[in-house]
């Protein structure tokens, strides 16, 4: 009983900063069970590796991969791209290479959020240099208002607006990653610590 008194105030701490809720887990659920059957008959017969993005993309991938009935493998790059404040600092920086060479793969980039598309680029350009058979992308989100530069998605998720979004993954300051679902983070959180606009 104490133990689950101390579970639900600590939940409540952690949703203080939500202003609502965006995107609840049902609808989650069935747009995962809907992206993974589609990528399922796009890769059948093919040695498809997913390529996750860290850290947000843990969750999203987790489930995906559920959900996807063939055969496949998974790797994971970590990219650095906005330190501890709200805003991209522009510099996109490579903290963790995939393991193995991707030459001749189909590789499918697993990405939690795109907004401006620059570390996505970036991303896209040195993987391409590799020599896959394909590179295609599937994100969970996305923010079309936000977009710098023009990527080709293959599956999104949701189209969200320009909001600072946590949960399911994603994170404010390494913190609220672990809400089922994805909610818009208070302004006076982010705002809090960086005066530039919000990109999630």
């Amino acid at each position: 009983m104490a133990a689950n008194r101390e579970a639900d105030q600590s939940k409540r701490r952690l949703e203080v900063g939500v202003e609502r809720v965006l995107i609840d887990e049902v609808a989650l659920r069935a747009r995962l069970v809907e992206m993974g059957t589609a990528i399922s008959a796009e890769y059948v017969g093919k040695d498809l590796l997913l390529v996750a993005v860290l850290k947000g993309s843990v969750l999203f991938l987790a489930d995906l991969m559920r959900q996807i009935s063939i055969p496949h493998e998974i790797d994971f790059m970590a990219t650095s791209s906005y330190g501890a404040g709200a805003t991209s600092s522009g510099v996109v920086r490579i903290l963790k290479d995939l393991n193995k060479p991707i030459e001749g793969r189909h590789v499918l980039i697993v990405e939690d959020i795109i907004d401006s598309g620059n570390t996505l680029a970036y991303l896209m350009g040195l993987l391409a240099a590799r020599n896959p058979t394909s590179l295609q992308i599937v994100t969970l989100l996305d923010k079309p208002d936000r977009r710098e530069v023009d990527i080709h998605v293959a599956w999104t998720g949701f189209s969200i607006p320009n909001e600072f979004v946590i949960g399911y993954g994603l994170d404010y300051n390494e913190r609220y990653r672990n809400l089922p679902y994805i909610g818009v983070l208070k302004p006076e959180i982010y705002a809090q610590s960086d005066a530039g606009s919000p990109v999630g």
